[in-house]
């Protein structure tokens, strides 16, 4: 077993072994009482690694209260802008599972859900449970929180775990003469120039699903202008037709001259395969990737935040949803659930962060070191902008814009088509 093995096994029995002994007394009570409740879950398999997400703290939750609860789970070969989808249309049908995940990715589906009383507030019980509410990060629990003090997502317990940067193959680096990752974005657009230039595509991107990873690199590229920062801080904005929108398509059009042949009409798993197969030397993605990195290229994977010291994260879009039309005993089962959740990602950072972590590969140390470094957390656009924008308008238009098929300007209009768009369909 490699020392990767080994120490993903030490930290999930060190885990289980800490917030199952927090169970086991309420265990032997509700055994006693009643048969084990399912509590019904639909979750995703990975279709570039494989790897079952989420599967590790199922497993630590169903051996802790093995015999009073047990979260069900239907594992689904989809990716997540197609399990997205298709939360929208299983509440139509009325097949969602108790406990939902991604629903702040879907702005305006999320506001219906909250506004038709579809999920449940669960702010009575964080604030009631001092254990439950002192593992939240201040910063997480306001960003899940709505206007009125509500809760509908339960939050991870830090926002650690949820902030994107840039992946980058060290050695492709190194063979174009490049010492270490851009500090700035004029070097970074020369970083892409060197890569190019020594026959290595410099970015791994793609245009289908809410083209994640142009999106990223232009979004962080857009924050580094006061009035692109600001923007990125509004919900829905108004129009695309100004500095901020015309900044953001010229940056995704430059961005596509650095990338493979193969990058249009492809989603994220292209992109992923391009780079771990080394035919693109960055990628840009979040922390969750780091153990979707095969192990024979953990030596050369490096990890760094955005040009000008920045992160793109919102905590929100880690939270978790309990479905309101379950009876009581299952949405108690999927509420515990959410806070053994919150506990088990407290634990897990606090194993990650020591310094005596077993295992620790460079990545995990490129990625402490970033979110140590106070970076300027920059809000992920797919919880501020209409959702016809991301799931249509982008997917649709991008390839138009990057091979000169739309101008910059026809794009903008195309943006702020869907804005009219999407209010039609409210």
């Amino acid at each position: 077993m490699n020392d990767k093995k080994t120490a993903a096994v030490i930290l999930t029995v060190s885990l289980f072994l800490c917030l199952a002994g927090c169970a086991a007394g309420e265990n032997k009570k509700s055994t006693d009482a009643r048969e084990e409740v399912a509590v019904p879950m639909i979750l995703t398999v990975d279709p570039s690694a494989g790897t079952k997400n989420e599967e590790e703290v199922v497993k630590a939750f169903n051996q802790a209260y093995e015999g009073a609860y047990h979260i069900d789970v239907e594992w689904i070969m989809e990716t997540e802008e197609e399990y997205r989808k298709n939360l929208k249309r299983m509440n139509v049908t009325g097949g969602l599972p108790a406990v939902i995940t991604d629903l702040r990715m879907l702005p305006s589906y999320y506001q219906m859900m909250v506004q038709e009383k579809r999920i449940e507030d669960l702010s009575p019980y964080i604030y009631e449970d001092r254990e439950w509410l002192e593992s939240i990060e201040p910063a997480v629990l306001e960003a899940c929180s709505e206007s009125d003090g509500s809760i509908y997502l339960a939050p991870l317990s830090t926002a650690a775990f949820s902030c994107s940067g840039v992946f980058w193959n060290e050695e492709l680096f190194r063979q174009a003469g490049i010492q270490e990752f851009p500090k700035t974005w004029e070097d970074f657009w020369n970083c892409c120039e060197k890569l190019k230039a020594h026959g290595i595509a410099p970015l791994a991107l793609h245009t289908k699903g809410t083209a994640w990873a142009p999106m990223l690199f232009a979004t962080a590229e857009l924050s580094a202008f006061p009035e692109g920062a600001e923007f990125m801080k509004q919900l829905f904005p108004e129009s695309y037709d100004n500095f901020c929108g015309l900044q953001l398509a010229a940056t995704l059009k430059l961005l596509f001259t650095y990338t493979t042949e193969d990058a249009m009409h492809v989603d994220f798993d292209v992109a992923f395969d391009n780079f771990v197969s080394g035919r693109a030397a960055m990628i840009s993605n979040g922390y969750w990737m780091i153990d979707q990195i095969p192990d024979e290229l953990e030596g050369n994977v490096r990890f760094s935040v955005f040009p000008g010291n920045r992160l793109i994260s919102s905590p929100e879009t880690f939270g978790w949803a309990v479905v309101s039309d379950y009876e009581e005993e299952v949405k108690k089962g999927a509420i515990k659930f959410l806070k053994f959740r919150t506990l088990f990602n407290q634990k897990e950072k606090a194993a990650f962060w020591a310094e005596e972590a077993v295992g620790k590969n460079q990545m995990m140390k490129d990625y402490i070191e970033a979110y140590d470094g106070k970076p300027q957390i920059v809000p992920n656009y797919q919880v501020k902008w209409n959702s016809v924008l991301q799931e249509e308008t982008l997917g649709e238009c991008l390839p138009r814009l990057v091979n000169g098929e739309m101008s910059v300007e026809e794009f903008i209009r195309m943006l702020d088509e869907s804005i009219r768009q999407y209010e039609d369909e409210l």
